[in-house]
């Protein structure tokens, strides 16, 4: 409730920054995208609300993006810009999408502009909410991703051992629940204040966990029936854990091992930002999905619902 109020106050001022600062006025715009889904309902409801008055009032088309595409699709959106020159690589359809945000974390065969096939997602706790809970142990303050990252770049990853949860079964789903939960019973018997040396190797032991984990996930969904007939020459990591450093690198030798070409957002298009809505809103309308009649949108949304 407090984020939606928030929203309200902000949003006119937001649209007016935005166009000024792009030296833009809102006829100069050919097509309105916002989130419809899926996330907290009340800021949501403010900005689809918000474009959709936009919409109507401008008589532009009016797209309704997946925030979860969002992501899925920036990868795209900086090969397209980038044309080569930075050595970005094209990212064509079919790929192999590891996403991974504090919400979220799922494995999907990208087939195309609203078509997913589910390969694994977590069942309890994503990769990015374990970050976040075991800086906020630490006292690393938030958002946990990026300080745990930094700070296991200076440390052991063998100093503590964390379990691997469901590496030793079949499939392709993960499970964090139990690394954050063994990391808060091994510093629940160790009073702080904790040096700079034990944190540093707590944050590379634990990093080197969830990787592992997602290393042995993606090796599993590689050897899928449906990913193994669609061929994807692309392994894309895309949401706020693919800033991570070693998460990139690791994914990274990964793709090699198995003759495919990683492919990763720049670090500023990781975390939620309007230009992947605005590079999903594209591709789906050049596709024909375009709002034609009113929706509502929507707390969860599936990717396999599209």
């Amino acid at each position: 409730e407090l984020a939606a109020r928030a929203h309200i106050l902000a949003i006119d001022d937001v649209i007016r920054r935005t166009l000024g600062a792009a030296g833009k006025t809102i006829n100069d715009i050919d097509i309105v995208a916002a989130t419809a889904g899926p996330g907290l309902i009340g800021g949501v409801l403010v900005g689809w609300m918000a474009a959709v008055g936009i919409a109507q009032s401008t008589g532009k088309p009016l797209v309704a993006v997946n925030h979860l595409e969002g992501h899925a699709l920036v990868p795209r959106l900086h090969a397209a810009s980038a044309s080569g020159a930075d050595g970005a690589t094209s990212v064509d359809f079919p790929y192999l999408l590891l996403l991974a945000s504090g919400g979220h974390c799922q494995i999907l065969l990208v087939r195309g502009v609203g078509k997913y096939d589910m390969i694994g997602q977590t069942l309890d706790d994503s990769a990015g909410e374990a970050f976040d809970k075991v800086a906020k142990m630490l006292n690393l303050g938030y958002p946990g991703g990026p300080v745990v990252d930094r700070r296991g770049a200076m440390g052991n990853s063998q100093a503590f051992k964390f379990p691997r949860p469901l590496c030793d079964k079949p499939g392709c789903d993960f499970s964090f629940s139990g690394i954050k939960t063994a990391a808060r019973t091994f510093l629940n018997k160790i009073n702080p204040p904790y040096s700079d040396d034990f944190i540093n190797d707590f944050c590379a032991s634990f990093q080197a966990a969830v990787v592992d984990c997602m290393i042995n996930r993606l090796t599993h969904a590689m050897q899928d029936s449906r990913v193994i007939m669609a061929a994807p020459k692309t392994l894309v990591v895309a949401g706020g854990v693919a800033k991570n450093s070693a998460v990139r690198a690791s994914l990274e030798k990964l793709a090699a091992r198995h003759n495919m070409v990683f492919a990763a957002p720049p670090m500023n298009l990781c975390t939620d930002n309007g230009a992947m809505i605005a590079w999903a809103g594209l591709e789906n309308y050049q596709i024909g999905r375009v709002v034609k009649s009113p929706i509502a949108p929507r707390p969860r949304w599936s990717l396999t619902e599209m």
